[in-house]
């Protein structure tokens, strides 16, 4: 089911409203895109499973919370999957890998999230923000906002200390942010 970003605004009012028929219609417009969120940091379908349950648990509590002039529907709901599945990494204390993707061996018909959200205006326009950025800084964004890599990993590979990624990170967020308010 392919929904709009007003069908998922609409949506999330409603959750806020606990209405539970808009949760259960959010839950399959957006489950299969949350899902690969966690998977690609996860690494495992089973955790990955067990985060976006929980999510799904967050975002009806917090869905009261959501801002629709500040992020996308999805964009909001994929950042509570993502910082679900880090805390879960975290408390394993296992790292999600660098380089390797399940998702590219799974058979779907569907298109690739990054590709749905790709047609997005809202992606559009972080896109052109994220060229702003040097090539090091951008890759670095998208290797801990995309793929999940944690500071200490993305240190080893820019084989910089950690607070220096931490920094090139914050300005580098900074900067995305101001691209994205003009």
């Amino acid at each position: 089911m392919k929904s709009t970003r007003r069908q998922l605004d609409e949506l999330l009012a409603g959750v806020a409203r606990g209405d539970e028929a808009a949760f259960a219609e959010l839950y399959q417009a957006t489950s299969a895109k949350l899902f690969s969120v966690a998977l690609r940091i996860l690494r495992s379908k089973e955790a990955a499973e067990d985060v976006v349950q929980d999510s799904y648990f967050r975002i009806w509590e917090r869905a009261q919370d959501f801002k629709s002039e500040i992020a996308a529907p999805i964009t909001w709901m994929a950042a509570i999957v993502r910082n679900r599945a880090l805390d879960e990494v975290r408390r394993r204390g296992v790292r999600p890998a660098a380089d390797v993707s399940e998702l590219d061996d799974l058979p779907s018909d569907d298109e690739h999230p990054v590709e749905v959200l790709g047609r997005r205006e809202d992606v559009d326009r972080l896109l052109k923000c994220l060229e702003g950025l040097e090539p090091d800084k951008r890759q670095m964004v998208r290797l801990a906002y995309l793929d999940g890599l944690s500071r200490d990993a993305l240190a080893k590979r820019f084989d910089r200390p950690e607070g220096t990624i931490k920094t090139w990170l914050h300005r580098s967020l900074a900067q995305l942010k101001g691209c994205l308010e003009r």
